[in-house]
């Protein structure tokens, strides 16, 4: 179970000089739990700064860094040179709860590369969850293909769908603009009694979305007040990618889409349907975002043409 007290491993490692990492000499610390010591969060800000152009320490100072985020990361001389962070991602299929692990923010300082500091961190996440968990995975970089298979992943197909809509009259959303914690906690409330669902979705983890919503996704969120539906959408002209849907009372897409009016007339989705008669599927093709999984239940993803909610990536 993740949880916030801070968590220290001693690891007899040390770098060799022509890479990778062997057992003896200089101890190296891998530590965990440990996002409310100030320094050593700012720490790994400043890395994932360097290496992403994330900022985590708003996320953190809004309440949304819950214990469902749990950065595994080497110190060396008090700073984070390197890290792996375990998303805990529980997802509802078929009635059935999925306890998945997602790993994400991979990054290590320039002057620590090809010394073996994901390695390290992989295994002992490996050894924490080993059997404490339906299955791992992860979105991989174009250029570290080949990197994931060595600690027993493998990729898998997603699928994208998209629906053409005829509909008439004036859209009925209203932008919401979610720059101060009232619209946050209102939207919260909606998200954790929501009863439109995809096929597959996300049951916990809400710090995660709201990551992104408080974030560049800020202009992103739309609601209907009668219904209380909330959308999370980019539109361009008549077409919209719909990131997810949280309502309190509309229990099929459906019923969302209908509320665009005549103004859109496709949507693509960032999640899988339930079902639809006028949806189409489509592999997925995303530059830099290939899916790795491990574990036989994230074989369902594939086989039955699903996708990771863009709202859960990490």
């Amino acid at each position: 179970m993740l949880s916030g007290k801070l968590t220290v491993y001693g690891l007899a490692y040390i770098e060799g000089k022509t890479g990778g990492m062997r057992k003896e000499g200089k101890m190296t610390e891998i530590i965990k739990n440990y996002r409310d010591n100030a320094l050593l969060r700012h720490s790994f800000n400043t890395l994932a700064e360097e290496t992403f152009g994330l900022d985590f320490e708003a996320w953190y100072q809004n309440g949304f860094w819950g214990d469902d985020y749990n950065p595994y990361s080497i110190v060396k001389g008090g700073q984070i040179v390197a890290n792996v962070s375990v998303n805990r991602t529980d997802f509802l299929y078929n009635g059935r709860i999925r306890h998945f692990l997602q790993l994400g923010t991979v990054m290590t300082k320039e002057a620590y590369r090809r010394r073996g500091c994901i390695r390290a961190i992989m295994e002992q996440i490996e050894a924490d969850y080993n059997g404490k968990t339906d299955g791992i995975y992860l979105f991989a970089n174009d250029n570290v293909l080949d990197f994931y298979p060595r600690f027993g992943f493998r990729k898998s197909k997603e699928y994208q769908y998209s629906i053409q809509l005829r509909g008439t009259g004036a859209c009925e959303y209203r932008h919401i603009a979610m720059d101060e914690p009232a619209a946050w906690q209102r939207l919260r409330r909606t998200m954790e009694h929501n009863v439109c669902h995809g096929r597959l979705d996300m049951t916990s983890n809400i710090g995660l979305p709201f990551f992104y919503l408080t974030g560049f996704m800020q202009g992103s969120v739309y609601c209907h007040a009668p219904s209380s539906t909330y959308v999370v959408a980019d539109r361009q002209g008549t077409e919209l990618f719909l990131h997810h849907v949280f309502s309190d009372t509309l229990t099929e897409l459906t019923e969302v889409l209908d509320l665009f009016g005549g103004e859109i007339r496709q949507v693509t989705l960032g999640f899988t349907p339930v079902h639809n008669p006028g949806d189409q599927a489509a592999e997925l093709q995303e530059e830099d975002c290939t899916l790795f999984i491990k574990g036989r239940d994230l074989e369902i993803i594939e086989r039955e043409k699903l996708r990771i909610p863009t709202l859960a990536h990490a």
